[in-house]
């Protein structure tokens, strides 16, 4: 499995320029990493500090590491923290924006790549998040007897670590100084292969929320649009649950103001959009020097403002349960105390379920089904209340993973 991983990490890279005259998110791959390349380079010729390393996949994965990166920054002041991301869509968002000091692509997973990268860098020590696990760097990380972390895990029974031909990626599993899953069952699929060293700290996404409620979320354009009608947001929508909202947005019997944010805001997709409303929309492009208490329907073709936006929402859709996308964050409008609707894929989604059972969030299954939801939440006061209650009753039950990590990660470094 070794020599098979690494010949098609290998092949990947040597035909990522020809695949990149084909697949446009691949040509950007390619050349992302090429151009930022020499930027990183000069980076670690003028910083003088020790770094600390923190891998994330992309935007999810970094949000999840924020509370915790916040607080290991009180006990490494005189660090730099350099963040490495494998997406172009979470590094573009973050790039001189993240808690870090430095942000750079993650170059592919070969053995020279790995070696070379983590020669330059030197961490005093790395932290891993989630699923996003490279056996190269890990191993080039162990032999230099730096101490690395995964954090904020979650394992399942069907993945290759359990299988009798998983043995090349177990290895990197134990390569790891110490890993934090989410829950126990994660923990009993470690012990199932000698892992001893894990710890189960919780999700880290529920401190990372919270942290949100202490911020200042106002919008004055929300303020603006909204003029205290009743407001549903629609987060991290994908078309097929497009299709659904837009029968029930363009009833003009439902008097209320929609918020679209649109996973995907390339032109096509938004012109897509804006060609099915029926009722007067704006993009959030176009609102500069507008009446916006005109418009009943207001499209974020922008990213970075949906979770503030979620501040101001009466009801929250959150897109991904009624295609193969996977569920988006829930907890977003959860913390804010939001009512939430979402489709009915969310098996590998925990805290959809525990939050169902709470009372904080209905799954639907078809167009009518979410318009009678919608209905009653927009006519029951009592309902949203209840609602409401439940789903910030939720995340503060749950939080407190932050300061597991950290007391694990202290008491776990081989400094």
């Amino acid at each position: 499995m070794k020599y098979l991983y690494n010949l098609l990490i290998q092949l990947f890279e040597w035909s990522l320029p020809l695949l990149g005259l084909f697949f446009s998110r691949l040509k950007v791959f390619y050349q992302d990493r090429k151009s930022t390349k020499t930027e990183f380079e000069q980076y670690l010729l003028v910083n003088k500090k020790p770094i600390i390393w923190i891998h994330v996949a992309s935007l999810g994965e970094y949000e999840q590491v924020v509370p915790v990166v916040k607080e290991l920054k009180k006990h490494f002041d005189k660090h730099a923290f350099l963040f490495s991301f494998f997406s172009d869509s979470g590094y573009r968002v973050k790039k001189n924006k993240s808690i870090g000091d430095f942000e750079t692509y993650l170059p592919l997973d070969t053995s020279k790549n790995a070696k070379s990268f983590i020669t330059k860098v030197n961490p005093v020590f790395a932290i891993f998040v989630k699923y996003d696990i490279w056996p190269n760097y890990l191993r080039h990380l162990k032999s230099r007897n730096i101490s690395s972390f995964l954090v904020a895990s979650r394992f399942r029974p069907n993945q290759i670590y359990f299988k009798f031909y998983g043995g090349f990626f177990r290895k990197a599993l134990r390569s790891f100084q110490y890993i934090f899953v989410q829950d126990q069952s994660s923990g009993h699929l470690l012990d199932s292969i000698g892992i001893k060293n894990r710890k189960v700290s919780g999700d880290t996404r529920y401190d990372r929320v919270s942290l949100q409620l202490e911020q200042d979320n106002k919008l004055f354009f929300m303020d603006n649009f909204i003029q205290n009608d009743f407001c549903m947001v629609c987060g991290s929508t994908w078309p097929e649950g497009e299709k659904l909202l837009l029968d029930i947005i363009n009833d003009k019997n439902l008097k209320q103001k929609y918020v679209i944010a649109p996973h995907q805001i390339h032109p096509k997709h938004i012109e897509d959009i804006t060609k099915s409303l029926e009722i007067p929309y704006i993009k959030y492009s176009e609102i500069y020097n507008q009446d916006l208490s005109q418009y009943q329907v207001l499209i974020l073709d922008t990213v970075g403002l949906l979770t503030k936006v979620y501040a101001y929402a009466d009801l929250a859709y959150v897109g991904g349960g009624f295609g193969q996308a996977g569920l988006h964050n829930i907890l977003e409008p959860a913390a804010f105390g939001v009512p939430i609707i979402i489709g009915p894929n969310h098996k590998k989604f925990p805290e959809a379920q525990a939050l169902k059972d709470q009372g904080g969030l209905f799954c639907v299954k078809t167009s009518a089904e979410m318009k009678k939801r919608i209905k009653s939440l927009l006519q029951d006061e009592l309902l949203r209340e209840k609602m409401s209650m439940a789903s910030g009753n939720f995340i503060s039950s749950q939080k407190g993973a932050t300061s597991i990590t950290i007391k694990g990660i202290l008491e776990n470094l081989d400094l």
